[in-house]
């Protein structure tokens, strides 16, 4: 049976990334730091894979469920890039590169874009670090099976070193240590949610560190000038930390999402499409004001101006799942469907009954920086399992 509540961690954390890039409000990401929860839960499941599967497969079944939706996105991307004029950028920060394209095949490097076409390119920082966190995962988790909780000090001490020694790296090794240091202890405690280590942690000791954390947190970001935690990865690694060891800690009874009908529906849909709403949703966003003027509705303000803004990046992004989401289906080896209103196994018929082990998930557990142009831009991935 899937665990729904993660199903709704990941679906919550999914929405407030579009609310956040939508709007920018920084309070969001104190409200719920969406990327620490999607790399815990990333880690969960890893952690489920790797106890009973051999590394190699879990790394190349995780891989293979990941990127075919990139390179769709890359295959439509690239060439509108191309078209207009991408190759005669001399300033931006990705200027064209032919052998930089293979950042779009794999991505160890972020996949570079044109600056007129930033709302594509600057969200795949995540599927870069994503795809790093899968291939260190077997070297991590033999070292969480080794010092145990202990592990989930190792990225914030990284981070300390880094901040204190200012190491000179090439780009691509810096922004790539950076994200490991901010959000690698979220993926070890996922290894923790995983074999109930995290649920065997007496309450008042884990809410304890989780309360002393986020305490540090909000002193760095008050020192700093800023709230918003995306531009601040020692405050986001210590705030993400401390609220994933409270979420995942904490296991409700879910047996109410099932009776609640639409809210149940879209949770589903939002899981079993995660990895194609991630990719698309700021495309989506990028095309609400130029369709609001042409619609002679660009001139609202106030309230209805903020839910006309949302509710139309809301309609594009599920015309992109209903015009890209078949691409997750090819790549779970399934046949593909337009609208998931169930999530299936691998292989299995788009028919498959609800109760049937979810999309790529094996049935889970007793619970699963760099300067950016404006805004660092964040992501989800719907965390596919083989």
């Amino acid at each position: 049976m899937r665990d729904r509540y993660l199903d709704l961690l990941r679906a919550a954390a999914i929405v407030r990334v579009i609310v956040y890039h939508l709007f920018g409000w920084p309070w969001l990401s104190i409200l719920l730091p969406a990327m620490g929860v999607m790399f815990a839960l990333a880690g969960s499941l890893t952690a489920a894979s790797l106890s009973r599967r051999p590394a190699r497969r879990v790394v190349t079944s995780r891989l293979r469920r990941l990127l075919p939706p990139l390179w769709l996105l890359g295959v439509i991307a690239v060439p509108v890039m191309l078209i207009a004029g991408w190759a005669s950028e001399s300033d931006g920060e990705h200027p064209f590169s032919v052998p930089a394209l293979i950042f779009w095949i794999l991505p160890l490097g972020d996949p570079p874009g044109s600056d007129q076409a930033v709302d594509i390119w600057e969200p795949l920082w995540y599927l870069r670090a994503y795809v790093w966190f899968v291939l260190l995962s077997p070297l991590l988790f033999a070292l969480w099976r080794k010092i145990g909780l202990a592990a989930l000090g190792v990225p914030l001490l990284i981070m300390a070193v880094l901040e204190v020694t200012e190491l000179p790296l090439p780009e691509t090794a810096d922004t790539g240590l950076w994200d490991f240091a901010t959000y690698g202890g979220c993926w070890i405690a996922g290894f923790a949610h995983h074999d109930g280590r995290l649920a065997r942690v007496r309450p008042w000791l884990a809410y304890t560190i989780a309360f002393v954390l986020g305490a540090a947190a909000l002193v760095w970001a008050s020192t700093s000038g800023s709230w918003d935690l995306n531009d601040l990865p020692q405050a986001q690694a210590l705030w993400s930390l401390g609220f994933v060891l409270v979420v995942l800690r904490w296991q409700p009874p879910m047996g109410w999402l099932a009776a609640a009908g639409p809210l149940d529906r879209i949770v589903t849909l939002i899981n079993g499409r995660a990895v194609t709403i991630y990719l698309w949703h700021n495309t989506a966003i990028a095309a609400v004001w130029p369709l609001l003027a042409v619609i002679a509705l660009d001139e609202l303000g106030g309230p209805l101006a903020a839910v006309t803004d949302l509710v139309l990046a809301l309609l594009l992004t599920v015309l992109a799942v209903l015009a890209f989401g078949w691409a997750e289906d090819l790549a779970a080896r399934r046949r593909p469907r337009l609208w998931p209103s169930t999530i299936v196994r691998p292989g299995s018929p788009a028919t498959t009954p609800p109760e049937t082990p979810a999309v790529g998930t094996a049935p889970y557990r007793a619970i699963a920086t760099v300067p950016m142009p404006l805004r660092r831009a964040e992501g989800t991935t719907a965390d596919p399992e083989d």
